[in-house]
């Protein structure tokens, strides 16, 4: 009878397939449940696998054989100088979980981290300025074997269609792929491709299963959301007012609708934070799509009058808040002196290509290049000789580029307010884009999903961009996106098991 009332039976079923996705996976497969991993496009990772892959989970053994200077009270005393008391609860199940989920991940031979330094974001007590963030080894193609071709390329590649190099899987992918190998090895996870989430299957009040197309699956024990945010979605960022677009969000192409959210909302989830993303500048690439950029150690950032506003050195999550609160177009000013882009960018930018497709503009003078890009010269010219005598100063008087540790960190140290005064001068088109939206499903610190009275849904669960994120409007430090995703979904399964013993 079964058979006939379901396409296929799982004890849970995790719709995504980022890092929350599968680090729940993982835990479930592990402790000997039949676990489905759904996933909507044709390739695991969505934004997990375009990502640096820094995970913030702090006090860790990872820290411990860094020699690094981090437990959980002095992230406790970081996160409740930035965040107060908001969502306190749920700070607490993240420290107290975050070593935890890191011994367990790491008692599997796939999965390897290393502690790298990257400064934690805000000046706070508690901060370290070498950061608290970790990443994975790189992983070899080979070890993949047929399993590769399911983990999502690099930006670069995927955005124009083709696979992975023969290079070792490095950051996000590397990430993925390692969670895939240890998933797989279980020997009681499947993964779907191509199968979108639609609907959630209730029965006396219970999530029991997922709709997936003309599919229906059971999932006895539990349904894990956490497929990522609705970035992708024009309809639903204009419906909430989240800044920038969806033409300039990171998310792969496909992906990151908001499928998961509204599914659960029409069955009575609440929701909070919808106007809030993890914000980042980004640089026009010739198809029009944003390439992440941060880490500027030179040049400078104008708006609509030509005038700085920001210190353009600042996190890119705060730098781009400056960017949704100011008044554009914005561009990137600078010159030769740099020797091309003088940022980060994912994925890489090349001046050639970029000034041949129009998105980058080349001048011989400031006042020749603000003709070209619609500014006024006199404003232009003003703006970047009070910005060349901040340079000579060493001091940036206006909005203190280079004081902060993490201004620093990108130039190696170096000033990051350099002169721009050696032609040609260029001027990049700079867009408001964004890691992801960061509102969705307001959860329990086990991380059920709640209804409008506060009571959880009994088998339903979220983590990740699919809920609503325990840090607000902040954005702590490199990798919390990943690292809260992680340990949330760890405990919805922690949860999982024990209601169902």
């Amino acid at each position: 009878m079964a058979n006939a009332r379901w396409d296929d039976e799982y004890d849970v079923v995790v719709a995504g397939s980022g890092a929350g996705a599968m680090a729940g996976a993982l835990a479930a497969a592990s402790a000997g449940l039949r676990t489905l991993v759904l996933e909507k496009t044709g390739v695991l990772g969505g934004t997990s696998a375009y990502s640096g892959s820094a995970i913030w989970l702090p006090g860790t053994q990872v820290q411990r054989r860094a020699g690094i200077d981090d437990s959980t009270e002095g992230a406790r005393t970081y996160l409740r100088a930035l965040l107060g008391d908001d969502n306190s609860a749920h700070r607490e199940a993240f420290l107290e979980t975050a070593p935890e989920v890191v011994e367990f991940l790491e008692k599997d031979p796939a999965l390897e981290f290393e502690f790298r330094p990257f400064p934690d974001y805000f000046a706070a007590p508690g901060r370290l300025d070498m950061g608290r963030s970790f990443v994975p080894l790189e992983l070899p193609v080979e070890e993949l074997g047929e399993l590769a071709g399911l983990v999502r390329p690099p930006v670069d590649r995927d955005r124009a269609g083709r696979g992975h190099s023969a290079k070792p899987m490095a950051q996000g992918r590397s990430l993925i792929g390692r969670l895939l190998l240890a998933f797989t090895a279980t020997g009681n996870g499947v993964v779907r491709t191509e199968t979108p989430l639609t609907g959630l299957i209730v029965e006396d009040g219970r999530v029991v299963g997922v709709e997936a197309g003309s599919l229906r699956l059971r999932a006895s024990r539990g349904v894990l959301l956490a497929a990522g945010g609705f970035e992708s979605s024009a309809g639903l960022r204009a419906s909430r007012d989240v800044p920038g677009g969806a033409d300039w969000t990171m998310a792969p192409d496909g992906a990151n609708t908001g499928d998961a959210i509204e599914a659960a909302a029409k069955i009575g989830a609440s929701t909070g934070l919808l106007d809030q993303a993890w914000f980042c500048p980004g640089l026009l690439t010739p198809d029009g799509r944003p390439a992440f950029t941060l880490g500027f150690r030179g040049g400078l950032i104008v708006d609509g009058s030509g005038r700085r506003f920001a210190n353009e050195s600042l996190p890119y999550d705060q730098m781009g808040r400056r960017l949704a609160a100011a008044e554009g177009p914005f561009h990137l000013i600078f010159d030769a002196r740099s020797g091309g882009l003088p940022a980060i960018s994912v994925p890489p930018l090349t001046t050639d290509e970029q000034l041949a497709s129009g998105q980058w503009v080349q001048a011989a003078t400031l006042d020749e290049l603000a003709g070209k890009i619609g500014l006024p010269a006199d404003a232009l010219t003003a703006t970047v000789e009070r910005f060349n005598g901040f340079a000579a100063n060493g001091v940036d008087d206006d909005f203190h580029r280079g004081e902060d540790p993490y201004d620093r960190y990108f130039s190696g140290g170096k000033p990051c307010v350099v002169a721009v005064d050696e032609p040609p001068y260029y001027a990049a088109k700079v867009v408001l884009s964004d890691l992801g939206t960061k509102g969705g499903l307001r959860t329990d610190p086990d991380a059920r999903v709640l209804d409008a009275s506060d009571r959880p849904i009994p088998g339903l669960y979220a983590a990740g961009n699919t809920s609503a994120s325990f840090t607000g409007p902040v954005y702590p430090g490199p990798g919390v996106p990943i690292g809260s995703a992680m340990a949330f979904a760890y405990r919805a399964v922690q949860h999982i098991r024990r209601s169902s013993t």
